[in-house]
């Protein structure tokens, strides 16, 4: 039992932008997954390998209609504006967070080592998850695949030591109308349903992304609700949880 892991191929970027493309043409899924199918077949061989992948990229862009219906309508409103892969990845990375726990939950530890790390391994990853998961065989695999899928987007990048990365924080920049989708992604991502706000703009699992703006910028967003507490907390929560 995987226990829902999923993400078990490496996932490119270039693999991303086609499947965002595909659904903005509202092309049926059947087709979509013929098309993949085709960008695919000169990288990835093998029908099973090749089915796997096409599975992983249709669960972000193609089932999340069902799962997280306003977020994906946003993002594929956004993605015909962004003119470069770098803006296009707050998108990928924020449809990822929303479907995969598996992925959040990875990315998250990288962020929280990278506050007192450079360099991370895969077995430090995989000690910081096994505690919910368990040493599985498709944890093992699935933490491989994120590894690889984020180093092809640039979060982490390669050393000279095999199995050695190097973690890429607070790189991407992006207008406050990518920040504020991606914080909606973070934040109906995570377990907890309201989080201050200043613990939302630092969750460790958005580390390669620069957050900046205010409070006052999710005051006037329709998407979030944001309430003041008892010594000046501001507690953040998001109308996009599927309900």
């Amino acid at each position: 039992m995987d226990k829902g892991i999923g993400f078990s191929r490496t996932i490119t970027l270039d693999w991303l932008d086609v499947t965002a493309s595909l659904c903005i043409q509202n092309i049926e899924p059947l087709t979509i997954r013929q098309r993949l199918a085709e960008t695919i077949s000169g990288t990835v061989t093998g029908i099973d390998a090749q089915r796997k992948t096409i599975d992983v990229l249709s669960a972000i862009w193609v089932k999340t209609e069902k799962t997280a219906p306003s977020i994906r309508q946003e993002a594929l409103a956004l993605f015909p504006t962004l003119s470069t892969s770098e803006e296009r990845l707050w998108l990928h990375y924020g449809m990822t967070l929303v479907c995969y726990p598996i992925f959040r939950k990875v990315v998250a530890a990288i962020g929280q080592i990278s506050r007192a790390e450079e360099i991370i391994t895969r077995k430090m990853i995989k000690d910081r998850i096994a505690g919910e998961y368990g040493h599985l065989g498709a944890l093992d695999r699935s933490v491989e695949r994120i590894i690889a899928s984020l180093t092809n987007w640039g979060a982490l990048a390669n050393t000279d030591q095999v199995k050695k990365y190097r973690i890429v924080s607070h790189h991407f920049s992006a207008a406050e109308e990518l920040q504020s989708w991606l914080l909606t992604c973070a934040l109906t991502a995570h377990p907890s349903e309201a989080i201050p706000f200043d613990d939302l703009v630092h969750l460790p699992e958005l580390y390669p992304f620069k957050i900046n703006i205010g409070v006052d910028t999710l005051r006037r967003d329709a998407r979030f609700e944001v309430q003041r507490q008892g010594g000046g907390l501001e507690m953040v929560t998001t109308n996009c949880r599927a309900k």
